[in-house]
């Protein structure tokens, strides 16, 4: 899917949705240039997908403020795409609604696309051409600080991921819509994985991760995450995975699969299911027993680029009955597998090994304080305690996420009587307790 978005925007954290949207789409355009042709065709298909799409019907009002209904349907749309046409700049109307779009990308992690219809990417992002012209004329009517957000506004949206129409199937619209069309499905169908709460210290792992998943891009790559219970595994898997799964055709994030496998009933079946229903996107394959599911990955998979996240792995067979060989899946695809066992990494033959290690004296107080006090900083009375209850835990995450939960609210006198009760067995045994 990397292949039909244009590149310039690196994978970020479009970590969450708005719980609740009144709108899938909010389209942004020149009614004179598109109304009639591109950005009907555009609405008319998505909906026809069931997409909730926002389009204002009115012509463009010249000379009045946007309307506070626009600036309400951006906030409360889960996805804008933004057409820029040759007259886009040239409605101040528009202008208003993009800085609206940006501001909701920024602070309320929305996605937005951007569409260049007839009209040069680099006219928008450098204010060159009619974009140019635009703005000078308007600045000698609207001010220099006004025109300035309006630029800011261009240049960020131009330089995200969108589609670029001369670029795409020889600039057919009918197919370039259809472009559009499939990725606004897939990340409307997409739920991005709860990583944490306070994701502390995560984004200098992820980094790493991720320089270890772009080597060979594409070779099939197996990229082994391992480290001891409770260290931050799965929790680093979720980020990236929320990271890098739009460049993939298919996903799948299998959660507890030593869990899910063991117990009086083979679970392994089921996770074959899940692993095939959701790389595909449908709910119509039944696994009767490991081989067979084993032959429907290999057949159904061979020639897709997936994205395969195995979490808490606990033995060699659970690999090899969802993810055994690299011929099972296309071109560029990616296999994570997350285990508390480097050993079990090495009688699989992933291509990079990454080790989870314990968060850094800072992270773990940060940590630590949010849970205890909803702050990165503790309370000035409970500093000196604080410092000494995570001197004393070290940096597992989930010790440190259990400890502070659970002295949150507490008097100072629960603390002291809580850290004098651990003092009393060794870190380690605590951990082991823990886990």
């Amino acid at each position: 899917m990397a292949d039909q978005i244009i590149q310039g925007q690196s994978p970020n954290s479009h970590s969450h949705f708005l719980l609740s949207n009144t709108y899938d789409v909010f389209l942004s355009f020149r009614g004179e240039d598109t109304r009639k042709n591109f950005t009907n065709n555009l609405y008319t298909r998505l909906c026809q997908f069931g997409v909730n799409t926002f389009r204002d019907d009115d012509e463009l009002r010249r000379g009045r403020e946007i309307a506070f209904e626009l600036l309400k349907a951006i906030e409360e749309s889960r996805i804008s795409i933004v057409i820029f046409s040759e007259n886009y700049a040239s409605s101040r109307w528009c202008l208003d609604e993009l800085v609206k779009i940006i501001e909701c990308k920024e602070k309320m992690k929305q996605l937005v696309f951007p569409v260049f219809y007839c009209v040069d990417p680099i006219e928008v992002s450098e204010h060159t051409g009619n974009f140019g012209k635009e703005l000078k004329r308007h600045e000698e009517r609207f001010g220099s600080e006004k025109v300035e957000s309006w630029r800011s506004a261009l240049t960020e949206a131009a330089n995200l991921s969108g589609w670029h129409l001369e670029n795409i199937d020889q600039g057919y619209e009918s197919r370039f819509i259809q472009k559009i069309i499939v990725v606004i499905l897939w990340e409307l169908n997409r739920k991005y994985l709860d990583v944490a709460k306070y994701p502390i210290g995560i984004d200098s792992r992820v980094k790493h991760l991720y320089s270890l998943l772009c080597k060979r891009q594409d070779d099939v790559l197996f990229i082994g995450i391992y480290g001891a219970g409770g260290i931050g595994k799965t929790t680093i898997a979720k980020a990236i995975f929320n990271q890098i799964f739009q460049h993939f055709e298919g996903c799948c994030f299998l959660a507890d699969i030593r869990a899910e496998a063991s117990g009086e009933h083979d679970g392994l079946p089921t996770l074959q299911e899940e692993l095939l229903c959701e790389t595909l996107g449908c709910t119509n394959f039944i696994v009767d027993n490991v081989n067979s599911g084993v032959n429907l990955i290999k057949e159904k998979l061979c020639s897709k680029k997936v994205l395969i996240v195995l979490d808490d792995v606990g033995h060699k067979s659970q690999v090899e009955s969802l993810a055994r060989a690299r011929d099972w899946f296309g071109s560029g695809s990616r296999v994570i597998i997350t285990t508390r066992d480097e050993i079990l990494l090495n009688t699989v033959e992933v291509d990079e090994k990454y080790k989870a290690t314990e968060l850094n004296n800072d992270e773990s107080l940060h940590l630590f304080s949010c849970h205890a006090f909803e702050n990165p900083i503790p309370s000035r009375d409970y500093g000196e305690i604080s410092k000494d209850i995570v001197a004393y835990i070290g940096g597992l995450p989930s010790a440190l996420i259990a400890m502070g939960s659970s002295l949150f609210g507490k008097h100072k006198p629960v603390w002291r009587s809580t850290f004098e009760k651990l003092k009393q067995f060794p870190r380690d045994e605590y951990w082991r307790k823990l886990r």
